[in-house]
């Protein structure tokens, strides 16, 4: 017998071992039937969709269909494995969302997404958390006689669900007294579970669940010993939002002595509903809208969501396909923007459907500055509350990049990076980047070294985070960090010994400027829509005192062996539950208002100036903003309460506008449960035709001296019964708008009237592959109300 040549095995070896890989390799995968296509013959979903998932591996031709399967009729403990379906169902969906999520291989998804009855096979993503003064510098305080918070009676009764990492049930910020019952609507369970008995529920905190079966059939049983198979929080991220949204009043609340004062959320009296998704390893989509269902069926009034991925088309969006659901049943879904600026293109969340929300500063900080030893003085910021330096002392500086054999792992402060011997003693300079910034502190601490100045980097620019670091240390900007690191270098060339010292300064109120749009914000255009304006509006998401957990240190930090009820962090994470708690705030003095109206309300009445009268700051740069920084603009709840008109939206207006963007029926029905018929819808207009509050436009020169647009809204009188609106209009440069009418006469409340926005533009000089963008606003004023839209338009040089 002939033998196989050794060249030619390898290969078919190699070939074979592919093929295995791409038949055997599982993913998770969340599947989205007709639920009208159920055969009867199954008492249940569940049973339809396990006899799919055995038909995938008992009829192994590619000619299966979803109505002929396997029907199993033995109990399900009395099955053998034999008979069991290769791929497990993880979560079933029956209130937003009609499916289940499995794990499959690529080719078990493509073969079960060509059954008769799947709607969509939707590949999940792995998503991550989005990492107080904010009450008064909202101008929500409890003495106003008339304000938001009185109107509303505080949120009460209404149910803020927060979707994030669980919940520490014994802070204060969760306390119930002088609540009434639970509201009679509310059909929600407190499913305990690790050291989280369903007794810690109360009148506040009226339910939890937690979602952990996407996360584990991916990376397996989680461990035990560092996080807690329950709703109990292992993290802190989800007790410092929930405590944003809806903390009650809590005094004295501080961070290791910084930010003294009152703690209180923006719905104090409303109640929560904490549904954990977030583990060690990230937040599953499978796991979230599972989340999304229950929440809606629990009959929740508002969803807050602290966390994002990658922007993907929505019919592959978990999140954007849970919050239609969700909006589609009355629920408003407030979505935090990211944290990828200051770059353009990085806002997530960007449905139209979810309000997208960028993060902004208060007028306070915690100022902790750098002295040189040549007397210079650079500004910092920190949250340490240990033992300081020694007063009037300077002490040796060091920049860790110019010492050791790595200089790009020392610059960085990374774990074993530093030489004891260089360090002991000395404060070090270390770069931000790579480890967590706190994470630099205890490396330099480990090392000997007295204390840590952190530098931005080039990107993150001048934006600062103060941090409550484990040794003395303070956080400088980039143009800071380059003023130290020349002093260094040249105190060395002159053979002489850099010097410097750190000066805490406590907590500083009224700073000005105030709101500036922060550095880390996730900045538009919308990478998936950019006829919609995202972010939608800023909201305060710098420094943000919240409740933190019993087991966690301040810093984060394993090591950290300190304990607060507070803690400061920052993030569009902090800034995402400001607007759930307005928005319950909202629904609960307006009751009859839809998630649309409250999201028009937050942005027409929003602000774009700072405490100084002049347009808001990028933390960045240091420049002016932009309406991509900031949306429409910086929240004002007091006006939001009463905003003279409103954008509505329906869900059919939400079909029309994916139909205009080019879905196929498939992929909206995958959405948003609904045949959607597009000739009529585009027949009425274009992408831009969605009745949303910004009006936003991107031409494509293509040589074109001259090109225009126009834009159709409705507005529902929410003010006086008999009003009359005139519009002003600023237009973006180089272009012309006209609006008609430019007068509104409204004879009662409820009533809607139409008018039309006209955009022309002149083309500009741009080079292949450029653009420009021109911001201006259309207002509409009764002489009472102030009605203001932004208009953006985006002129674009192809690159052929």
């Amino acid at each position: 017998m002939a033998m196989l040549n050794e060249n030619k095995l390898i290969p078919c070896l190699v070939l074979l071992l592919l093929s295995f890989q791409v038949f055997s390799t599982q993913k998770t995968f969340i599947i989205q039937v007709n639920h009208e296509s159920k055969p009867t013959i199954f008492p249940t979903f569940k049973h339809w969709y396990e006899s799919s998932l055995t038909s995938l591996t008992s009829n192994p031709s590619n000619e299966s269909n979803f109505y002929n399967v396997t029907i199993e009729t033995e109990p399900e403990d009395t099955r053998e494995s034999r008979d069991m379906p290769s791929s497990q169902i993880i979560h079933t969906y029956e209130t937003i969302f009609h499916g289940f999520s499995a794990k499959l291989s690529t080719h078990e998804a493509q073969k079960l997404e060509s059954l008769h009855g799947i709607v969509a096979v939707i590949p999940e993503q792995v998503r991550k958390v989005h990492t107080t003064r904010s009450p008064q510098f909202l101008g929500l305080t409890s003495s106003d006689s008339a304000g938001l918070l009185r109107e509303s009676d505080y949120g009460s009764d209404l149910v803020i669900a927060v979707i994030d990492t669980g919940i520490w049930p014994e802070r204060e910020s969760f306390n119930d007294h002088n609540l009434g019952p639970v509201p009679p609507k509310w059909k929600g369970k407190c499913v305990g579970g690790k050291d989280f008995p369903a007794s810690l529920c109360n009148r506040k905190l009226i339910g939890v669940r937690y979602f952990c079966s996407g996360y584990e059939a991916t990376i397996g049983k989680m461990n035990e010993t560092v996080e807690f198979r329950s709703p109990r929080d292992s993290d802190g991220h989800g007790t410092h939002t929930a405590s944003i949204a809806a903390g009650r009043y809590v005094f004295p609340a501080s961070t290791l002595g910084y930010a003294k004062g009152v703690a209180a959320g923006m719905a104090p009296k409303a109640r929560l509903a904490a549904y954990k998704v977030c583990w060690k390893g990230g937040c599953y989509d499978s796991d979230i809208l599972a989340a999304f269902d229950s929440a809606v069926a629990d009959g929740v009034d508002v969803i807050s969501l602290s966390v994002g991925g990658v922007v993907v088309p929505y019919y592959l969006d978990a999140i954007a396909i849970g919050a239609f659901g969700a909006s589609d049943a009355g629920v408003f879904v407030s979505a935090s923007a990211g944290n990828g600026g200051p770059g353009g293109l990085t806002v997530t969340n960007v449905a139209p459907w979810v309000t997208t929300v960028g993060a902004g500063t208060l007028d306070r900080d915690f100022p902790a500055d750098v002295k040189l030893g040549n007397g210079e003085v650079v500004p910092g910021v920190s949250l340490y509350g240990g033992p300081g330096l020694e007063a009037y002392r300077f002490y040796p500086l060091i920049y860790a990049g110019s010492e050791g054999s790595d200089g790009y792992s020392s610059s960085l402060c990374l774990e074993g990076s530093l030489d004891p011997e260089v360090v002991e003693g000395k404060i070090v300079l270390c770069d931000r980047g790579t480890n967590s910034r706190a994470a630099k502190g205890e490396v330099v601490k480990k090392a000997g070294g007295i204390g840590m100045i952190l530098a931005n980097g080039v990107f993150d620019g001048e934006g600062l985070v103060a941090d409550c670091h484990v040794l003395p240390a303070t956080a400088v900007g980039a143009t800071s960090g380059d003023q130290i690191r020349k002093y260094v270098m040249g105190a060395l060339q002159s053979k002489s010994t850099p010097t410097a010292t750190i000066i805490f300064k406590g907590t500083r109120l009224h700073v000005q400027p105030a709101p500036v749009v922060a550095s880390f914000s996730a900045r538009g255009p919308n990478p998936e829509t950019p006829d919609i304006l995202k972010p939608d509006v800023i909201a305060p998401g710098l420094n943000i005192l919240g409740a933190w957990p019993d087991n966690i240190g301040p810093s984060g930090l394993p090591s950290d062996k300190r304990r607060s009820e507070f803690n400061i962090l920052s993030g569009t994470s902090m800034a995402c539950p400001h607007v759930s708690g307005l928005g319950a705030l909202l629904k609960a003095a307006h009751p009859g208002w839809s998630p649309a109206a409250i999201r028009s309300a937050l942005m027409t009445t929003s602000y774009t100036l700072d405490n100084r009268n002049q347009t808001m700051l990028d933390e960045s740069t240091g420049n002016y903003s932009t309406v991509m920084d900031f949306g429409a603009g910086h929240v004002h709840p007091q006006k939001a309460m009463d905003p003279g008109l409103v954008y509505d939206i329906t869900s059919y207006d939400y079909v029309d506008f994916l139909c205009n963007s080019n879905y196929t029926v498939k992929n909206i029905q995958a959405i948003t449960r609904k045949i959607a018929d597009c000739k009529g819808a585009k027949r009425a207009g274009h992408i831009g035709n969605l009745n949303y509050p910004s009006l936003s436009v991107v031409f494509q020169q293509y040589g074109r001296k001259k090109m225009s647009t126009h834009f159709i809204r409705k507005v529902t009188n929410v003010g006086d019964p008999k009003s009359v609106y005139k519009a002003t209009i600023t237009p973006p440069s180089g272009t012309t708008v006209t609006v008609k009418p430019d007068k509104l006469a409204f004879r009662r409340v409820g009533q809607k009237l139409n008018f039309l926005v006209r955009v022309e533009a002149e083309a500009e000089e741009l080079s292949p592959g450029s653009s420009s963008l021109k911001s201006g606003s259309v207002v509409w004023s009764d002489g009472i109300h102030v009605v203001t839209s932004p208009i953006v338009v985006t002129m674009q040089e192809p690159l052929s």
